[in-house]
């Protein structure tokens, strides 16, 4: 579940980082995808965002597992893409004033539709990085795990629901 996502990174799919709002490039090599198969690597690159935007201090993300693979899916709607993205993804959240980090395993999976206006909906199994700044849940950067849907509007404000879903607070973890 990568593409332009704003902190919202997933390893076994999309959020890849996904990380929302960051994009991807390699940190470092993605798997190589079965010929044929339809899925391409789909690498995310490093990102920091400034203090205040979801953590009290500045933050680095950056990738040192990253095996997404993303693959393109028949449009349910006019302008309107779906993409599937799994693999592993474990990224490395660092506090840049103190330099404490935590390695957030974030390789869950998704199918992500992209809408024309910048809104995202994203439906995913297993544990994502989202970064939120607006939304449901409070200012932060969050491991959300389980079984759920993220809702982002073109404004980028995120809306996590579900049966099944645990929030642990990267934030917290390196403060």
């Amino acid at each position: 579940m990568r593409s332009t996502i704003v902190p919202v990174a997933l390893g076994t799919a999309c959020m890849a980082v996904m990380t929302l709002g960051t994009g991807h490039a390699a940190a470092t090599p993605a798997t190589t995808a079965p010929r044929g198969s339809g899925w391409e690597p789909a690498p995310s690159a490093p990102w920091d965002v400034a203090a205040g935007e979801r953590c009290a201090f500045a933050i680095h993300g950056e990738p040192i597992v990253d095996e997404v693979v993303r693959r393109e899916l028949p449009p349910p709607a006019e302008g309107v893409t779906r993409s599937a993205y799994k693999g592993d993804l474990v990224v490395r959240v660092t506090n840049k004033e103190t330099g404490a980090h935590y390695d957030a395993d974030v390789s869950g999976s998704a199918v992500v539709d992209a809408h024309a206006s910048g809104a995202q909906f994203w439906r995913v199994v297993g544990p994502v990085l989202v970064g939120v700044g607006d939304g449901n849940l409070a200012r932060g950067m969050y491991v959300v795990d389980g079984v759920y849907t993220i809702g982002i509007s073109p404004t980028g404000s995120k809306t996590v629901t579900g049966p099944v879903v645990a929030t642990d607070s990267v934030c917290d973890r390196i403060a």
